[in-house]
């Protein structure tokens, strides 16, 4: 893949590293000439120490065979200039950080598929951590869903008892899905179906259209998540 990555800074360097282990061809360009340079001394890729709202500079980057361009930008600003560029050139797939949550509209009308401040996401997996330890990595969908990860324990209502059987005694709320169990001793995931039983020590992968509620959590016997 010919990948082009606009800004070396926190989020843009872990990424160059990724994509340069993976064998792409990468073309990194960085304004801050000292970024440029560590980045040209430490990864195979081409590095421009250049604007990217530049035209030329798109040029220079072989933006006309691009893949894909992703941009890393500290502004919104410039990952909007770099994305409306990116559309000139017909890149076929166009990512950006997006900042400030206000701009969401306006990356939605450019055509642009955006990624939330990684910091804000960061700050926020930390907190939940906090707030809900029984979960152990969780994904937001919209307002309220959530698919996230929860361990059966010893002293959990739902084991031992099968899926269906669950469902049919109304324990497992109607918008409760379970999509994946990971299991000692199982070469791959389980996908569950309604003669499953649950053990204590699947790790349950669940969806759930209100989120990780404690009344969810309790079911898998984890009644810490109350304090």
């Amino acid at each position: 893949m010919y990948l082009i990555i606009v800004g070396a800074g926190d989020i843009g360097t872990p990424l160059i590293d990724i994509a340069t282990a993976a064998g792409n061809e990468v073309v990194v360009i960085e304004r801050d000439e000292a970024r440029a340079d560590f980045i040209a001394s430490e990864y195979d890729c081409l590095v421009l120490n250049a604007d990217a709202t530049n035209i030329d500079t798109f040029e220079e980057a072989g933006a006309g065979k691009a893949d894909a361009i992703i941009s890393t930008a500290e502004h919104d600003a410039t990952n909007v200039m770099t994305s409306l560029l990116a559309e000139e050139f017909e890149i076929p797939h166009v990512l950006s950080v997006m900042h400030n949550t206000d701009h969401r509209e306006l990356f939605r009308r450019i055509g642009v598929q955006t990624m939330e401040n990684p910091e804000d996401l960061i700050a926020d997996h930390l907190y939940r951590a906090v707030e809900r330890p029984a979960i152990r990595d969780f994904l937001r969908i919209g307002e309220d869903a959530e698919v996230f990860e929860i361990t059966v324990t010893e002293d959990a209502e739902l084991a031992g008892m099968s899926i269906g059987e669950a469902a049919e005694q109304s324990r497992i709320p109607e918008d409760v899905l379970f999509v994946a169990i990971d299991r000692e001793g199982c070469d791959r995931p389980i996908t569950p179906g309604g003669n499953t039983v649950l053990q204590a020590g699947d790790l349950v992968t669940v969806y759930s259209g209100f989120g990780a509620d404690p009344e969810l959590t309790d079911l898998f016997g984890h009644f810490e998540d109350h304090l």
